[in-house]
């Protein structure tokens, strides 16, 4: 799996490139069985999951009942198929982003050897092992992982047909990838952006016939190709809209085709940064460390982008994918995500010829401190833990019992850290930054997540909760979370998770009041005004907060009546439940 500081041949790197794809794979199966679905995302699409199969209602998703707008439905169609084939949820949820990240891994593999050599190939796999974004959406069940795949797809679709074309089955397969990207996550059109770099540094070549060319008028079939593979989803969901009519499928229909696509970027309402913000504080971060790679070797890259159109094409579409999405006012580090894949493409040319200069001198001399710095971060924060919690901060305190448990892992972490360093010492630069990238992430997988798993899920809760409700007894929820109907083992009534809380506690309030055995689970920090706290039933404390059971005797004389009332019921299937 490491390679000596020295020029790597076409067998060496083939043969070391198998190895680090399969230690990749592994890593990134690693945990898969061994924790739940953690907030903020993973509980709503495993939820959403779940009820796609249980109820067999698959083109317009639900969650607790309730329809689901804010993405279309891809990522939880494949994540309801491995929940349909497997049959358990706990092992089912990951697996999409686990093999979107597979299959984006392969691909930046393939376009390195084609576009360049093995070689290049070779290190951008390393960048990809290294680099802390890739392999943290690789392992959380989150949609942009699948959407990354998509768009890296796209992008590999045209760099065939246009750079080492023509090939035009690619070229239409990239059309049909941006459209599933599309039906994934809006942003799914992202390659389109490379058809400017195209149209600047890639011409028709010398050619005898039409064949031969990679421009030509057959390429505005491509449009047709992605319109055609959205409307089979866009054409039945608007055809079912349009037959039912209903309040609710019209709101869906608006959320989902406007609200979260052209209004979310025109109009941000949430994640607000400033225009700088992935160039000044995400990229830095979750890229770590290409940025301060890419400025310290700015002359030899500049000297590359001159002389490689391709090189030229792969970053300047880098570059407008980030300008993209920099203009919006909303912005997330998972944003940029589809970006990674061909900048690792970028990152590997420059570091396959230039690995000898001065600069990469100073890097390999300098970033192997910036580990060992780390490595003893994390065995001192072990040692803390383990011996002196007092020491910790009041905010760290609070999670004690967590805290308890990693101690010693995270001494034993940071030693096997600084060992691996010294056993490397004489290796690349880049293979020893991906094997302590391995190292952390087979840490986690094995012994971070099995320890935080009970203090990321309301399990405890939702038990508790059945042993304090009396027979027949219906339950509702108010201000919760999906985690709360993922942990359910019995018909649950909402009051709708999209409306404002104060609503929700109106139709709550109406709907505990006609039956005296109907109890609501709430947080005390949910600020109701038509409960009194007093006469509820005190659950404990999950997630810092604290979780009570209201009944009849928390009902207030008086509550201002709820514009609409309006209920949802959710009863789970007993099978594939996750406890």
């Amino acid at each position: 799996m490491t390679m000596p500081n020295n020029p790597l041949s076409d067998f060496d790197a083939r043969r070391a490139t198998f190895w680090w794809l399969v230690a990749l794979m592994v890593v990134l199966f690693l945990g898969v069985g061994l924790r739940y679905p953690w907030p903020a995302d993973e509980p709503r699409f495993a939820q959403i999951a779940r009820e796609m199969v249980e109820s067999g209602q698959w083109l317009f998703p639900t969650r607790g009942g309730e329809f689901y707008p804010d993405k279309p439905p891809v990522f939880m169609w494949i994540s309801a198929a491995f929940f349909a084939l497997i049959g358990h949820l706990k092992v089912s949820f990951l697996l999409p982003s686990v093999f979107a990240a597979v299959g984006t891994l392969l691909l930046v593999h393939d376009l390195g050897k084609r576009l360049w050599n093995q070689q290049v190939a070779f290190w951008a796999v390393l960048i990809l092992a290294f680099t802390p974004q890739f392999l943290l959406q690789g392992k959380a069940a989150q949609i942009d992982a699948l959407v990354t795949f998509w768009i890296t797809l796209g992008c590999y679709g045209l760099v065939r047909h246009f750079i080492t074309g023509p090939h035009w089955r690619w070229y239409f397969v990239s059309w049909v990838a941006m459209g599933l990207g599309i039906m994934t996550k809006g942003v799914g059109f992202l390659p389109l952006l490379m058809l400017l770099p195209l149209a600047l540094w890639v011409k028709n070549p010398a050619a005898v016939n039409d064949e031969d060319k990679v421009w030509r008028w057959r390429a505005l079939a491509g449009l047709l190709v992605l319109l055609l593979t959205v409307a089979c989803w866009l054409g039945p969901m608007l055809w079912q809209v349009n037959a039912q009519g209903t309040d609710d499928l019209l709101a869906y229909r608006n959320n989902i085709l406007f609200r979260q696509t052209a209004e979310r970027y025109a109009n941000a309402w949430g994640h607000i940064k400033p225009w700088h913000y992935f160039l000044t504080q995400a990229m830095p971060l979750v890229w770590f460390p290409l940025p301060f790679i890419a400025l310290a070797m700015i002359k030899p890259l500049a000297a590359l982008l001159r002389n490689d159109a391709k090189l030229r094409v792969l970053l300047v579409w880098v570059a407008l994918v980030v300008v993209f999405f920099s203009i919006s006012k909303g912005k997330r580090e998972v944003y940029i995500f589809p970006a990674l894949p061909m900048l690792a493409l970028v990152m590997a040319v420059l570091w396959n010829s230039a690995r000898e200069s001065k600069p990469a001198r100073v890097l390999a001399a300098v970033l192997p401190w910036v580990l060992a710095l780390t490595a003893l971060a994390i065995t001192a924060l072990g040692a803390v833990i383990q011996w002196a919690p007092h020491k910790l901060s009041a905010r760290l305190q609070e999670y004690g019992d967590l805290l308890d448990t990693l101690g010693l892992p995270l001494v034993g972490l940071g030693v096997v850290l600084l060992v691996l360093l010294v056993a490397l010492r004489r290796r690349d630069l880049f293979v020893r930054l991906a094997v302590n990238s391995l190292a952390i992430w087979v840490f986690v997988s094995l012994v971070a997540w099995p320890r935080v798993d009970p203090h990321r899920t309301p399990q405890q809760i939702m038990a508790d909760v059945e042993d304090h409700l009396p027979a027949g007894a219906e339950l509702g929820l108010l201000k919760f979370k999906e985690q709360f109907l993922l942990f359910s083992q019995r018909q649950l009534t909402h009051f709708s998770y999209l409306s404002k809380v104060q609503e929700q506690e109106r139709r709550a309030w109406l709907w505990v009041k006609e039956a005296p055995n109907r109890f609501v689970l709430t947080p005390t920090d949910a600020e109701v005004t038509c409960f009194d706290f007093a006469h509820g039933v005190s659950l404990g404390e999950a997630h810092r907060r604290e979780w009570v059971l209201l009944g009849a005797a928390s009902l207030q004389p008086e509550c201002e009546a709820p514009l609409r009332d309006k209920r949802f019921v959710y009863q789970p299937d007993t099978q594939g439940v996750l406890p």
